[in-house]
């Protein structure tokens, strides 16, 4: 049953429950929502923009648990929607939908979800999802095939497009640069990685985790003598690492400023959570790079060049809703943003235009976590796999492909489904859980990894990348009932991260997870077959595959360019004006 409340007429929530509501409850609905009154009727004709019907919102979750508190248990779902004048009226297509009624049939969910599919030309089904894989890649997995006797699935596909992403494998970065001729001795990464491997200082772990790990000082832990239960806090002496982390998200905050940055800034967040056996993030910072907004007339320089027609949205928005986003994580996980850079950039000469047209995002941060938890340990056999977070929606597709080319390559469609949502508060009830076992007098968690570009095919494997594991399907949570099991398997949605533990400590961090309102589900096994298989409830394997074939052996990439010399002008200035050239450059 659906119930609607109606606030100043323009708007509208909708509270759907599972069994009928007394006055007693509808007096709390209207105090819950600001004097709200209650509509009586099954339908309220207009236009409305509201959530998409298949998205549970964070805070529609948040909302029924207030309600749970409140002492109005049968809640299942609480939106929001905003009456507009007509059809033409302008919403956010990431997360809205119009609508041109509400009734009891707003929520309903008429689509099935697709059955697995066996893909019979890889090349198309690359092109048509937008999965950016080489000719080489493409090639690796038809070689795949051959080997397996079988077609490969969806699922398979998918899931070694993103693994094997520039986001996530660094193709480009690790490849074999031929520059005028003559082969480069190292790739981007290796001189990267030769700073420390030349100098290590007091590095304690890099480039093999979500984040890096340099040497600590002991300091004190003010934390509960146990953590599944009440009890006394203590003071205990601990020695530290200190952890270093830095990413971009540049394209989704190109595509989507907001949640681009708002999903950047979380999942930075949550590598320093999945670094080692786990970690506390305490602080974050924030870079931004566009080409000029042109808002004021005063800055000469910005004028000197033509403003583009832009993809997605203009400098101005971006640098406004990048920066808002942002915050906005930070502020509801608990993390300050504490510093952060920006630049705007143009410049036109020798017919070319220079200028950050795909705006760079750039979240990082620092954090602790106990000397002891600062390396993983490697599962094995019959450890068991648990994800914590929330649940699958159809978010954050293909984030990791999409992310490795230009951005507009693909049709709308694709990248707009290829970002994030934020779910801050999800984050950080995880958050909690993850502290309380890393609080412990020892850690029981074998391995952990965020859940980022890739979804659970990414993460899980991830985890059991030196073993092997089994996966059940159905004990992954479903928000959406027509995701297919690709889109279960894939997506990016609602802040979650996978752990490996031994059976005995389950019941220890499912009370902890209890208690911090922080979902869990054990999903899988630890095998040592060195195999990735993916059980469906029917009985079927979308994905079957060894690990080496998932990580995948392609041929290394192959990059080759010549030097391009740029002939810019000799800067000349008038030394009269020394004043204003200053009062230019501190604007």
């Amino acid at each position: 049953m659906i119930y609607f409340f109606h606030l100043k007429s323009k708007h509208f929530f909708l509270v759907q429950s599972d069994s009928t509501l007394s006055n007693d409850d509808f007096d709390k609905l209207k105090w819950l929502f600001g004097g709200a009154e209650k509509f009586d009727g099954d339908n309220v004709k207009s236009f409305f923009a509201g959530p998409r019907k298949e998205m549970i919102t964070p805070w529609s979750t948040n909302a029924a648990e207030i309600c749970l508190n409140m002492g109005i248990p049968s809640i299942l779902r609480i939106e929001e929607f905003i009456k507009v004048e007509n059809e033409n009226a302008d919403f956010d297509p990431m997360l809205q939908q119009l609508y041109s009624s509400l009734d009891q049939t707003t929520f309903d969910i008429p689509a099935e979800a697709e059955k697995v599919k066996y893909i019979d030309d890889i090349t198309s089904y690359n092109k048509s999802e937008g999965l950016a894989m080489s000719p080489d890649e493409v090639e690796y997995l038809n070689s795949i095939s051959e080997k397996l006797g079988r077609k490969l699935t969806d699922s398979e596909i998918y899931g070694f497009a993103q693994i094997n992403s520039e986001h996530c494998r660094h193709k480009i970065f690790n490849g074999s640069f031929i520059i005028d001729g003559k082969e480069m001795k190292e790739s981007l990464f290796a001189l990267i990685k030769k700073t420390s491997k030349e100098t290590p200082g007091k590095i304690v772990s890099a480039y093999k985790d979500n984040v890096a790990f340099i040497v600590g000082p002991t300091t004190e832990q003010f934390a509960p003598q146990s953590q599944n239960k009440s009890d006394f806090f203590k003071i205990t002496d601990i020695d530290t690492v200190l952890s270093i982390k830095a990413e971009t998200h540049n394209f989704p905050t190109t595509v989507e400023p907001f949640n681009g940055a708002s999903t950047g800034s979380g999942g930075e967040i949550r590598d320093r959570m999945a670094g080692g056996k786990g970690s506390m993030p305490l602080a974050g910072t924030a870079v931004y790079m566009t080409s000029y907004t042109r808002k004021d007339k005063s800055r000469d320089w910005e004028q000197n060049i033509e403003s583009r027609k832009w993809l997605y949205q203009s400098p101005e928005q971006i640098l406004i809703k990048a920066s808002n986003g942002a915050s906005d994580f930070g502020n509801k996980f608990g993390q300050p943003l504490i510093n952060g850079s920006l630049l705007t950039f143009e410049h036109k000469e020798d017919e070319k235009t220079y200028g950050y047209d795909k705006v760079i995002m750039l979240a990082g941060g620092i954090g602790y976590a106990k000397k002891d938890d600062a390396l993983k340990d490697i599962p094995e056999p019959g450890d068991i796999i648990v994800v914590l977070g929330g649940d699958n929606y159809r978010i954050g597709m293909g984030g990791g492909a999409v992310s490795s080319v230009a951005t507009g390559e693909f049709g709308n469609a694709i990248e707009l489904n290829a970002v994030q949502r934020a779910n801050p508060e999800m984050q950080k009830r995880v958050m909690n859980a993850i502290r309380a076992m890393c609080e412990t007098n020892k850690n029981p968690i074998v391995s952990i990894h965020d859940h980022g570009a890739g979804g659970h095919l990414n993460s899980l494997s991830e985890l059991v990348e030196d073993t092997g594991a089994v996966i059940k399907v159905g004990e992954l949570p479903v928000g959406d009932p027509t995701l297919s099991i690709k889109e279960i398997l894939g997506n990016e949605s609602q802040e979650r991260m996978g752990l490996v533990l031994k059976p005995k400590d389950y019941a220890t961090l499912e009370e902890i997870s209890n208690r911090e309102r922080a979902p869990i589900y054990k999903v899988g096994e630890v095998t040592d077959d060195q195999k990735f298989v993916i059980e469906a409830d029917d009985n079927s394997c979308p994905v079957d595959l060894k690990l080496e074939y998932m990580f995948g052996k392609p041929p290394k990439t192959v990059l080759k360019d010549e030097t391009y010399k740029s002939d810019f002008d000799h800067i000349t200035y008038d030394a009269n004006n020394i004043n204003n050239y200053l009062i230019d450059i501190l604007q």
